[in-house]
């Protein structure tokens, strides 16, 4: 076990006690690593701590079976009618939500803690990592997906952006560089650059201070070379705690082999080596997470020659000799 892994779970332990989230002292009741995780600063006052440490673990809550979710949202007194003054008054609230003994619910928290403090290690600094105060805002979770399935591949994009300064109202938003199309679903308007950058200016619906995240939604349609080049790679203009990439291929046209690769100078994306295999599921889809990501470099997905599948023609073979180009996401 990390020495970060065991400070947050001996940090989350500490945190449960008494009222939990609500105890009047809690900038003396967050450790040192909870509060790295968290973004809590000098600065922050008791709300403020309050709050961010309290939309940190629920988020992070929502990852976890719902068995151990509901566990500590109960201990942590984030779940509204958990909000009791013992601990013990919580734990007896989980057994009876979970329908188990209290002695079955403090092993649900424990166990709860230990995968809460798993996920919470991954926005834990890394030598090296580029600090989100080096820019205006960063990226606290971007999910994507690519679907290959269809007779124009699609990218479909969630992310959680976070303030690193007081009244952010605009972000730059760079998209992948084969895409032919943006719509935005949600968190802002989109507005074309007016410098030669690629990409598009996000018009937040109000400003955001610092610490505050945001969510938003966009869906880019690929032209179909797409189909025909062999990987997918993610550049970075801003940092970004995780990543979650997806990629459906077509049923039919399985690659044989399938490798993930991080943290690649972009002009080294023809030449480089190594990576670590995954294998399709039933669904023909891979997934691959990444974590303390650095602007300017590749994470992504490469992949060699298409198998043939059920109900293949046998034509399915994709071309893997062409030049990477940078897909690119801020």
């Amino acid at each position: 076990m990390t020495a970060v892994l065991t400070d947050l779970i001996s940090d989350l332990k500490l945190l449960r006690k008494g009222r939990g989230l609500f105890v009047s002292r809690i900038d003396e009741r967050v450790g040192t690593t909870l509060r790295t995780v968290c973004d809590v600063t000098d600065s922050d006052g008791p709300a403020e701590i309050r709050n961010k440490v309290g939309e940190r673990l629920g988020s992070w809550a929502k990852k976890l079976p719902p068995d151990l979710r509901l566990a500590v949202m109960a201990a942590f007194a984030i779940a509204p009618d958990a909000r009791l003054p013992l601990y013990q008054d919580r734990v007896n609230l989980a057994a009876q939500k979970l329908n188990r003994d209290p002695r079955t619910a403090r092993r649900r928290i424990d166990d709860g803690i230990h995968h809460l403090a798993q996920v919470a290690a991954a926005f834990a600094p890394r030598p090296g990592a580029v600090p989100h105060g080096a820019t205006r805002w960063h990226n606290e979770e971007l999910r994507v997906t690519l679907a290959l399935d269809r007779d124009r591949p699609e990218v479909l994009e969630q992310r959680r952006i976070v303030a690193d300064v007081d009244d952010l109202s605009e972000v730059d938003i760079t998209v992948p560089g084969a895409a032919i199309a943006v719509d935005l679903f949600h968190g802002g308007t989109l507005v074309p650059r007016t410098d030669r950058r690629p990409g598009y200016s996000l018009r937040l619906p109000e400003p955001l201070q610092h610490g505050q995240s945001h969510d938003l939604a966009l869906r880019a349609k690929l032209g179909r070379d797409q189909h025909t080049r062999p990987w997918f790679v993610r550049v970075l203009e801003h940092p970004c705690a995780t990543l979650d990439l997806r990629v459906r291929f077509d049923r039919r046209r399985v690659p044989a082999r399938i490798i993930t690769f991080e943290h690649v100078q972009p002009r080294d994306l023809g030449s480089a080596t190594g990576g670590v295999t995954v294998y399709a599921d039933a669904a023909a889809e891979v997934q691959a997470s990444f974590t303390d990501l650095a602007p300017g470099m590749a994470y992504g997905v490469r992949w060699d020659v298409a198998r043939a599948g059920r109900g293949d023609d046998g034509a399915g073979v994709l071309a893997a000799r062409a030049r990477p180009r940078r897909d690119q996401a801020s």
